[in-house]
């Protein structure tokens, strides 16, 4: 790219950044096709981030694509590319299939070569992306039809006349990058969790998913504990805590049933009405049979409970 060219490239991926930004403040973390596709107008060109193609150039930067994209996972449908962690620090997005020289891929290597941050909008479910940037290829394998790509801190790319890194700035990367892994892990657990359960609260029917968690049966670090929606409960924060703290259990017929000292105890309307009104309430469940919570799970959990009480 010629020098102007250059300056034009870095104009559009800060300002890009900072519609991003503006724009999970005002949605939240994950955001919906529809909200990245609003874009924002550069020198009175209106510039789009995402599109149907996983690598995508807007048309104001017709060499570099401005960013990537890893589709949903959706029960039933295998992903049609295995983007997916390579190894700590570092993950793996797929060339487009068309061949290793399209001009997607193409692009892809010219973000390489000159360090040139991406967005990447990682699928959490339908229709639904967490943003994340600024994303760097930084190695091509043709063997594995596919690119290394790391994640750095947003400030890392503001204010830098270069954007290629030093020793230091690939250690900083890799350990991003692990954060970000886990991260999107996390993510994806509770949109799939919360997208079972239509957005509600399992125990109290509460339809506010800024109020709304997905709850482990088995915690991450329990040798069981898959990321799977049958070992996940959509629960309001409340009752999560409950949940997590042996003040609420959940039988493996799926009722609800409240620590005998908290039925006992007389307090205000939340404890009355968002506690014990609940005990031997039955949990709403998830259409699909196959994302209920486990019963084998629920047992174990539930013994758990009853011997903290």
């Amino acid at each position: 790219m010629r020098y102007s060219e250059m300056e034009l490239d870095r104009d559009v991926r800060l300002e890009a950044f900072k519609f991003l930004t503006e724009q999970m403040a005002k949605y939240g973390e994950i955001l919906t096709a529809s909200q990245i596709n609003e874009g924002f107008r550069y020198h009175g060109e209106s510039v789009f981030l995402k599109g149907t193609p996983g690598i995508f150039k807007p048309r104001i930067l017709p060499e570099v694509p401005i960013s990537i994209t890893t589709v949903p996972e959706v029960p039933g449908h295998p992903r049609p590319y295995d983007d997916r962690p390579a190894e700590e620090g570092v993950m793996i997005y797929r060339y487009r299939r068309t061949g290793p020289n399209h001009p997607d891929n193409e692009g892809l290597r010219k973000a390489m070569a000159g360090g040139i941050p991406l967005i990447y909008f990682y699928g959490v479910e339908r229709a639904r992306y967490q943003p994340i940037w600024p994303v760097f290829v930084i190695d091509d394998d043709p063997s594995a039809s596919s690119f290394r790509i790391m994640v750095d801190e947003a400030k890392a790319v503001m204010g830098r006349e270069s954007w290629l890194p030093d020793s230091e700035g690939i250690l900083r990367r890799r350990y991003i990058t692990v954060e970000v892994q886990q991260r999107l892990h996390q993510v994806a657990f509770r949109a799939h969790v919360l997208r079972a359960y239509h957005q509600a609260c399992s125990i109290c029917s509460l339809r506010h998913p800024e109020l709304l968690e997905a709850a482990h049966i088995f915690k991450d670090t329990h040798p069981k504990g898959i990321p799977a929606v049958s070992n996940g409960l959509s629960m309001c924060a409340i009752h999560h805590k409950a949940f997590d703290k042996n003040i609420l259990g959940i039988t493996p017929d799926y009722s609800v049933i409240i620590r005998e000292d908290v039925l006992e105890e007389t307090d205000g309307p939340m404890l009355q009405w968002g506690l014990q009104a609940f005990q031997d309430s039955r949990i709403h469940l998830p259409r699909r049979k196959e994302e209920w919570p486990d019963k084998e799970a629920l047992e174990e959990r539930y013994d758990r409970f009853k011997a903290a009480v």
